[in-house]
Parts: C-alpha cells; sequence; structure tokens
C-alpha cells in the first residue's frame, strides 16, 4: 500500500468532536471526586488539602452552563469578531489581497511561516497572546490554503507560534507577573532570572515549533495526498477558504480594497496595542488620551473594549465600501451567526474549570503533590514538578488561575528545600503554557480549531509528537536551572 493510500485510509477513522471531549472530562472529574476523601471544614473554610466536595449531577450538569457566564466577555467579542470579518470578506479585500501576496512570492510562500509564527511568540512572551489570537485562525487559514497548504498549518502557525511565547513567558504579567505577585511576603526572586529562563524556554521551543510546522507544510504543498486531515475536514475547509482562492486570474487591488486592508490591520494593530499592559512596563504614554473611545485607556483593553473596536471598525470599512445599512446589518449579522458554533465550543470548556472550583479538586491536588514533592532531590524535584503542573494546567487552562493556585504553595516549598524559586515559577508558567498548545479545556483552541475546520482530534494526533519533544526540552532546561541557580 502506498503513503498517499494509507493517508486516504487513516481518513476514515472514527472521530469525537470537540463538544463531546469537553463533556466527557467533566464528567470524569465529578466521577473523581467521589473515589476521593471528604473535604473537612474548620467553620466555613475548607482545611487545605484534607478533601474534596463530592460534585452532585447538578453540580456536574450546571458546570457548562456556568461556564457561559464565565467566557461571557470572549462570546461577545468573538461574535462581533464574526460580524466584522463578514464584512471584510464581502469587500473581497482580504481574499485578493492574498493572491496578489501568493503571487508576489512566487512559490516561496513557506517564509512566510518562520516570520508569522516569530510574531505571534512575541505577543506570547510579553503579554500572553491566546484568546486575542481566534481571529487569525480565519485570516490565516486563506492564505496558507492559496499557497497550496491546508489549514493544519495556519492553525500550528497561531497556536505554536503565540504558545511558545506563552510557555517561555518573559515579561508576561498573566504568567510571570501573576506568579511573582502570588510568592507570600518575604519570599523574593530575581527578575533577571525569570527573564533569561523565559527567554531560553521561548527560543528552543519556537524553534522545534517551527521546525515540524515547516516539514509538514512543505510535505503538504509538494503532495496534497499529505494532508493530516481527514477528507470531511478537507471538504470543509475547501468550501470555506479554497472554493475562490483557486482561480488563475492575475489579481490587483482596487483602492478600496487597499483602503479597507489599510483599516483592517490597523484594527488588529490597536486591539492587540490595547492588549499589552503599558502600564506594568512603566509606559504611561497611552493613559491621557485613549480612553475616550471605550471608557478604558490602550493597555487596560480586555474582550468588551476590542469588541466595541471591532464593531466601529466593521461600521467604518463599510461605509468606506459605500455599503447600504440593510447591507452592512445583515452582513455583519450572518457574520457573527457563523460564529454560534466557536462561542459554544469556548463556554463548555470553561465547564471543566467552574467544576474544578466547586468541587476544590484544585486545591487537593496541589497541597497533597506539594507534600509529596517535600524531600525529593532536585533532579527529581524538577520533572515531577513540571508533571504536576502539566496536569493541573489541564484543569486549570487560566495562567493567571494556576499563579493564584500554586505559587503560594509550592514557591515557599522551594525556597525551604534551598531550590530555585525562580525555576520553580517558570516550571508553573511552561508547563501551563505547554497544556495549552494542546488541552480541550482552553477555550481558545477549540475556537480558533473550529474556525479553521480542523477537529480537534485531528489537531491532538498531528501536534502531539511536538508538544512531547518541547516538553522534553523544557523539562530538561528547568531541571539544569533547578540544580545550577
Amino acid at each position: 500500500m502506498s503513503n498517499e493510500e494509507k493517508v486516504r485510509k487513516s481518513n476514515f477513522k472514527f472521530s469525537i468532536s470537540a463538544f463531546s471531549i469537553i463533556l466527557v472530562l467533566i464528567f470524569l472529574l465529578a466521577i473523581i471526586t467521589w473515589f476521593l476523601p471528604s473535604a473537612m471544614f474548620n467553620g466555613d473554610v475548607i482545611v487545605d488539602g484534607s478533601g474534596v466536595v463530592k460534585a452532585t449531577l447538578a453540580d456536574t450538569l450546571m458546570s457548562p452552563i456556568l461556564g457561559f457566564a464565565s467566557a461571557v466577555d470572549v462570546g461577545i467579542f468573538v461574535l462581533i469578531l464574526g460580524g466584522f470579518l463578514a464584512i471584510v470578506n464581502k469587500t473581497k479585500a482580504l481574499e485578493t489581497g492574498i493572491k496578489v501576496l501568493v503571487q508576489k512570492l512566487k512559490g516561496n510562500e513557506l517564509i512566510l511561516i518562520p516570520i508569522l509564527m516569530f510574531l505571534f511568540s512575541i505577543g506570547g512572551t510579553t503579554y500572553g497572546m491566546l484568546e486575542e489570537t481566534v481571529g487569525f485562525y480565519a485570516i490565516l487559514a486563506v492564505a496558507m490554503v492559496a499557497a497550496r497548504m491546508d489549514t493544519l498549518v495556519a492553525s500550528a502557525v497561531v497556536l505554536l507560534g503565540a504558545g511558545s511565547g506563552v510557555l517561555g513567558s518573559t515579561i508576561n504579567p498573566f504568567a510571570t507577573g501573576a506568579a511573582v505577585a502570588a510568592l507570600p511576603e518575604g519570599i523574593v526572586v530575581n527578575q533577571g532570572i525569570i527573564m533569561g529562563m523565559g527567554a531560553i524556554l521561548w527560543i528552543t521551543s519556537l524553534a522545534i515549533s517551527i521546525f515540524f510546522v515547516m516539514r509538514y507544510a512543505r510535505k503538504v504543498q509538494k503532495n496534497k495526498g499529505s494532508t493530516f486531515l481527514s477528507l470531511q475536514e478537507q471538504h470543509a475547509m475547501n468550501e470555506t477558504y479554497g472554493s475562490s482562492i483557486t482561480e488563475e486570474v492575475k489579481a490587483s487591488l482596487s483602492g478600496k480594497q487597499k483602503t479597507t486592508l489599510i483599516l483592517f490591520a490597523l484594527t488588529f494593530i490597536i486591539m492587540i496595542l490595547g492588549f499589552i499592559p503599558w502600564g506594568e512596563f512603566g509606559v504611561t504614554f497611552f493613559e491621557s488620551f485613549t480612553g475616550w473611545l471605550t471608557g478604558e485607556a490602550l493597555g487596560n483593553w480586555w474582550f468588551y473594549e476590542s469588541a466595541l473596536w471591532f464593531l466601529i471598525m466593521a461600521i467604518i470599512i463599510g461605509i468606506v465600501n459605500r455599503m447600504k445599512e440593510k447591507e452592512i446589518t445583515d452582513t455583519f449579522i450572518k457574520g457573527a451567526s457563523d460564529m454560534i458554533g466557536v462561542v459554544l465550543i469556548v463556554a463548555i470548556a470553561r465547564g471543566a474549570s467552574v467544576l474544578m472550583q466547586v468541587t476544590h479538586l484544585d486545591n487537593y491536588i496541589i497541597f497533597n503533590a506539594a507534600e509529596a514533592l517535600r524531600d525529593m532531590p532536585a533532579l527529581i524535584f524538577g520533572p515531577l514538578n513540571y508533571l504536576l503542573h502539566t496536569v493541573l494546567s489541564v484543569l486549570v487552562p487560566s495562567s493567571s488561575g494556576l499563579a493564584t493556585l500554586s505559587t503560594p504553595i509550592m514557591g515557599p516549598l522551594a525556597s525551604a528545600l534551598n531550590y530555585s524559586v525562580e525555576g520553580t515559577v517558570m516550571t508553573m508558567v511552561a508547563a501551563n503554557g505547554l497544556v495549552n498548545l494542546i488541552t480541550p479545556t482552553c477555550g481558545a483552541i477549540m475556537g480558533g480549531l473550529a474556525l479553521a475546520k480542523v477537529e480537534y482530534t485531528t489537531w491532538f494526533k498531528w501536534a502531539g509528537k511536538i508538544v512531547l519533544v518541547i516538553a522534553l526540552a523544557n523539562i530538561v532546561v528547568l531541571t539544569l536551572a533547578m540544580m545550577i541557580l
């Protein structure tokens, strides 16, 4: 049997939807609570590490519903993003611009991969760029399909690019910043060491990611039968992103399309500037004059402010292209409705974290794991600490949430054992970042993959080897740091 026939045969394998994966995980967590000790209370306060509150059927069934309340800000942002992208697509500016770019590259499209992955990684290491990447999946899907690759490449460029930066956070206030802030008073860390370790983790992880993505992209370019996507995914990809790109007519941009692309780029640049916490870096330039639009200065934006910004820019782009009011409204609503599936995935993914908090399973795991690690030598402490935070990150994908839960316990333990507290902080950050390359409990992953028409099971199978290699590299770096520093 030829390699191509093997690939085609594998495309018929059974796969399970992202919704089912998340719901199964939630029910498994609920079942686990019934096999663990019950929590002891001191008044209304649970005694640390004493046990868990057993999940009731109501707790389990309500957790994905309560996930909607937890993810309402992201959901609103994704809906408005969908409307914005629909209006941009209506102008055909993005589609034509990508055609022009591919024509100019003349077979050198692969060079886009390391450039884009490096740019995404900068966002990851500086301010934890993750949820904000959702919109880029659709944009790069168009570009990669036009360049004779597939949407799996597009997903990898965004997710592994930004994710490599996040797991090697240098000045990310939502990861290293939150972890350092959560340390008990009296435990001092060297920020220079943290930044240095973060840079090493960032660059090594990014290099590994680029190598694997480039190798796969080159293979797909040469032979479309080498794609890892199933036949159903290929059909969805071509229907959504490939139908109008295959034309051989030489493309050129009109004046209105050029203006649209400038506004499109400006929209994302301002959004990124809005998310970067400038005040954490001592930059006060934006505070004095950028709050008039949303009520918050650039640097203090989150999803509500960004949603408003995308809504405004959608209207402006519609007006520039002389769309009528009804055309703008109908197009926007259609684009938002196309995002309902993405919003559902993001919201339900939050359900696992909700159940963890309700049952106190997260606190039980970290407290008892810390006790087990207390007498371990550095050579064993480092890898086991990384493994612990890898497991915890599946259940608590938020870096700031995990930092608040873990660092007050693990920081003092490392200090008492004369191990590097900086190494312990970066172990939490790296493990959490690694898991957020592949976990189904991360809404940004599930939403982005849904946009790119890539099933979660496909991503898991393809990216699993890459994640494992990155994990091994991280463990080596962190264990050496734990032993040397």
